[in-house]
């Protein structure tokens, strides 16, 4: 029966244009959250430079979020039982001035 189901389902078919492909770079992720959605901001920290820019921003819905989540563990957990433990290093305390701030 499993695979009656499997041939009913259709496929995705995702395309990617060049410059969508050529990925983006980023060593710091700021995650923000409402009761419906997350937004995920990457973000290129350069040594030195008071200043970072968001790159790329993604906005989940709490359902999808979780799936990510479930699907980032699944791949690091097969990352590393074929290259080894992924170790971090605490990187310092980066004081954040992340939008604009109110006043009184």
């Amino acid at each position: 029966m499993s695979d009656k189901k499997a041939s009913n389902e259709q496929q995705l078919n995702i395309s990617i244009d060049e410059a969508t492909s050529d990925g983006v770079y980023s060593n710091l992720a700021i995650i923000n959250h409402s009761t419906s959605e997350f937004i995920v901001d990457f973000i290129t920290v350069m040594p030195g430079s008071p200043k970072a820019r968001v790159k790329s921003r993604v906005i989940l819905t709490p359902e999808h979020a979780k799936r990510f989540f479930k699907a980032l563990g699944d791949n690091i957990k097969r990352f590393e039982t074929t290259n080894g433990d992924i170790t971090t290093n605490e990187p310092p305390s980066i004081p954040l001035n992340f939008g604009p701030t109110g006043e009184a």
